[in-house]
């Protein structure tokens, strides 16, 4: 893995799961990461229960668009992590994918969005200490 890896979160409409989990990553690892997200059909916006449920964890996501998926996108990445896609993500050899099981936030309420926040938050922090831990670790 390069000094900086970088990883790539897909979901159906970058709307949700894959928005959450691309600022996790950012609030969580810094400058440590490379972070991208998009969607295989990406949304007019994102999902204001999303919103306000990153805003309670203190991270506003409130200016994140949805992103298309693009093939350049996933060549760039060291790691594609998968939410619900499908077979919509091309596979490139040399890469590494994750399939992330999520419920889908799409069209419930703020309360049913708390949980899935924060199951993506455990998620992203295994991953970061498997590939960018602290310096400190390495």
């Amino acid at each position: 893995m390069p000094d900086k890896p970088s990883v790539l979160f897909v979901c159906v409409h970058n709307a949700g799961r894959s928005q959450m989990a691309a600022a996790w990553l950012r609030h969580l690892a810094g400058d440590r990461i490379e972070v991208r997200s998009a969607g295989s059909a990406p949304a007019d916006a994102v999902n204001p229960a999303v919103v306000e449920a990153m805003r309670e964890a203190g991270i506003d996501i409130a200016a994140e668009s949805p992103k298309m998926l693009t093939t350049g996108a996933v060549q760039a990445s060291d790691v594609c992590v998968t939410m619900g896609c499908g077979d919509a993500c091309p596979v490139f050899s040399g890469k590494r994918y994750l399939d992330w099981q999520l419920a889908d936030p799409a069209g419930q309420g703020v309360e049913a969005v708390r949980p899935i926040r924060d199951e993506i938050r455990a998620r992203v922090e295994k991953l970061i200490a498997e590939i960018a831990p602290p310096r400190d670790e390495r």
